[in-house]
Parts: structure tokens; C-alpha cells; sequence
């Protein structure tokens, strides 16, 4: 069976157990094909036999506009996590709510919002919503919602907690990765991402089921962070981007620089399976985890 195939059964065994729409959620590193697999999901379930209205969102469209992201950037004290979209605290939750709620509610249009990347030299803005992008017509009500993204589904820690991982994990993955230490990020930096995530929790709470994408890491150096294979796979996209539009996109060089300040997010608060203090309530037993492996291809999954 493929990826799809079995997060779709995942879906569909739920499916009758909730009032429309099901919202399901879709967390997975960067590069790891969480982008492609809900489009998959989406076209597998629209087709026959299903036959399903599904409405497919993305974390990345809800983005602040480029003037709130650069407010955010020169805000004191600066955090360098914050010097462009990306991490918690660079999104619209207010934005997400009102859409989810609709979509929710079964208001009669709803448009999704959209973000170009490209626009302001690659620190990209919203585009408007004037009806020109998906507009989902209701009724008849969704029946499947679906919200992807990297950060989907992260938590904010406790205080102990963000301390313990600062002086334990952060350290071993920062040196095995060559980060440079006080320079990408300080204790209090991650300390206002995690404030940062409260209000996420919002975001969240709509949701009945949560598919996570895991990096298998059977086989790796132990010398090696566990989230080398992000650089891989990230770097993999943007050369194929690059390949495929004449040569516009991030030096390979950049796009480590990139990647790196996500980083502390996958550190911080990534592990949503594993951590019982901050995964919901409503998720246990209808949550599933999707091992993959360095080609992406599916090893295992397993329900949580």
C-alpha cells in the first residue's frame, strides 16, 4: 500500500464517527512530501467511489502580510527566528479561525487565503482575498477539511521542559548540525516562540484526526542530527524549483541558512506523538504516525 492509501483508510475509518466536516490534520518536516500527500488525499478522496467535498489548506497561506512579518522582525528585543516567515508567531491565527469556523459553520462562501512567495524578493505577502482565489461554495457542507504544514500540531512546552531540552537535545542537535550557537537563537528567543504557540492551540483544537510524517532514522551515524535529512530533502525541492523556472530560488547555500532557523521548532516542540503532556485528548486513538524513509517511501504507520 501506498502513503496515500493508507492515510486515506485512516481518514475514511473516522469519517463516520464525526458531524461534517471531518477537519484532519497533516504535520511533516520540510521536504518530506506532506504538500503532495494532502493533494493526493484530496484527489483520492473527491474521486469515486468517495466522492467526498474536501477542502484542502495549507499553515504557509496563512502567513501575516509582508508589512506585519517585517513589523514582527523589528520588534524589540530582535529575535532571529522571527527575520522572516516561517516559524510560530509568523501566521495569522486570527485569520485561520475565522476560515476554519466557516468552513465549520457551512458559510456559504469561503475563500482560502492565499500567500505568494515570491513577491518582496522571496519574503513573499498575502494576496487578497477579493474573490479571485478557491472559493469553497456551500451547501452542501464539506465533508472532509484538511490543514497541512510543518508546525501543524505543535504545542507549547513547559518551563522545565524547554530548559531541560536547551541544555540537553538543543545542545547535541546544534553541535551535530555545526549551528552556530548564541548567534542563530537564545534561550529567551525560543522561550517567545513557545508563548508564541498559545495561542495555536486555537488552530488545534478544530481538528478530529492528526497524520504526522516521520523521517525514519534506522540505519543513521549517531553522529549524524536526526534532522539532517530536512537539509536534504528542502535543498532537493529548491534545485528542482530552480530547474523547472529558469533558475530563480535560494543558492544552496541560503537555503541551509533557511532551513536552519526552523531548526529549533522540530527540537522544541516537534515530537507531537511522543509527548503526552501537550498532545490532545481528542486526538488519542485517531491520530497516526507515517514513517518514511530517506526516498520518502513508507515503512511503517502506526495509530496513536
Amino acid at each position: 500500500m501506498t502513503t496515500v492509501d493508507v492515510v486515506a483508510s485512516h481518514i475514511l475509518k473516522h469519517l463516520p464517527n464525526h458531524a461534517k466536516p471531518l477537519f484532519v490534520a497533516v504535520q511533516g518536516p520540510q521536504g518530506s512530501g506532506k504538500t503532495y500527500l494532502s493533494a493526493q488525499l484530496r484527489n483520492y478522496l473527491t474521486s469515486h467511489p468517495h466522492n467526498l467535498r474536501t477542502a484542502l489548506l495549507s499553515i504557509d497561506d496563512l502567513y501575516l502580510p509582508h508589512s506585519k512579518l517585517v513589523e514582527l522582525a523589528q520588534s524589540q528585543p530582535p529575535n532571529p527566528l522571527w527575520q522572516g516567515r516561517g516559524p510560530p508567531g509568523t501566521h495569522d491565527v486570527e485569520l485561520g479561525i475565522r476560515v476554519l469556523s466557516s468552513l465549520k459553520d457551512g458559510v456559504q462562501d469561503v475563500e482560502i487565503p492565499r500567500f505568494d512567495k515570491s513577491l518582496h524578493d522571496g519574503q513573499g505577502d498575502r494576496l487578497p482575498m477579493d474573490g479571485s482565489g478557491v472559493v469553497i461554495k456551500q451547501p452542501p457542507p464539506m465533508d472532509v477539511v484538511i490543514l497541512e504544514g510543518w508546525c501543524v500540531g505543535f504545542h507549547p512546552i513547559t518551563q522545565s521542559e524547554l530548559e531541560n531540552r536547551w541544555d540537553g537535545i538543543w545542545k547535541e542537535e546544534r553541535e551535530k548540525l555545526g549551528l552556530p550557537g548564541g548567534s542563530l537563537c537564545s534561550r529567551n528567543d525560543v522561550e517567545r516562540i513557545n508563548k508564541a504557540l498559545i495561542s495555536y492551540g486555537q488552530l488545534w483544537n478544530f481538528f478530529d484526526v492528526f497524520i504526522e510524517i516521520k523521517p525514519s532514522y534506522n540505519g543513521d551515524s549517531p553522529l549524524l542530527s536526526r534532522h539532517h535529512i530536512v537539509y536534504q530533502w528542502r535543498l532537493e525541492q529548491e534545485r528542482h524549483m530552480r530547474a523547472k523556472n529558469g533558475g530563480k530560488g535560494m543558492p544552496d547555500d541560503a537555503v541551509k541558512e533557511f532551513v536552519d532557523r526552523y531548526i529549533p521548532g522540530y527540537v522544541f516542540f516537534g515530537d507531537v506523538s511522543s509527548n503526552a503532556e501537550t498532545n490532545p485528548q481528542k486526538w488519542l486513538g485517531k491520530s497516526l504516525t507515517v514513517v518514511i524513509n530517506n526516498q520518502r517511501e513508507l515503512q511503517r504507520a502506526v495509530e496513536f
